[in-house]
């Protein structure tokens, strides 16, 4: 089951690529800058259960390699690639989703970067949440564009309020 997603993931690609403007031409303003990326990154999982998952946008902003992390309420972490991220997301039937962002706090150094992010999920755009957490994403600068190489997710719980204390600093 998992390789016909996969199929069909990849054909949709295709056909899109063969078809349609090249990926470059259409999502090159969400890798100019780390603002640009960071708020892609937010764009590709948020909207309404009646727009279209953009799992091609969400590609390609990511490097091929990318890994993402997350941590459950233990600390204990569980990690995976981008296409498995996708399986689960393409089996269940879309529903209203926002994840909007809280505050970033970003530190650069030649080539690389890492971000800090919180954030609150939403299931109304303009209705506030207490469902929040903390994004670490890193990212590197190549061939003139941005690039997510990694992400680590924690959520907030009774057990750890590490968002509560990511915005009250600084």
């Amino acid at each position: 089951m998992n390789k016909i997603i996969l199929t069909s993931i990849s054909i949709i690609f295709g056909f899109n690529s063969i078809f349609g403007q090249t990926n470059e031409e259409k999502y090159a303003k969400d890798v100019k800058s780390i603002d640009a990326i960071i708020n892609a990154y937010y764009d590709v999982v948020s909207g309404s259960s009646s727009e279209p998952w953009e799992f091609e946008r969400d590609k390609y902003i990511h490097s091929e390699n990318a890994v993402i992390t997350r941590l459950d309420e233990n600390g204990k972490a569980e990690s995976h690639t981008l296409e498995a991220e996708y399986i689960p997301i393409g089996l269940s039937p879309k529903v209203d989703f926002y994840e909007k962002e809280l505050k970033r706090k970003v530190s650069k150094y030649g080539n690389i970067a890492q971000v800090w992010s919180a954030f609150e999920i939403r299931t109304d755009p303009k209705t506030e949440s207490n469902i929040r957490g903390l994004n670490s994403v890193q990212l590197h600068y190549e061939n003139r564009r941005w690039f997510i190489d990694s992400w680590t997710c924690e959520m907030e719980s009774e057990k750890n309020n590490i968002v509560t204390e990511f915005l009250n600093k600084e």
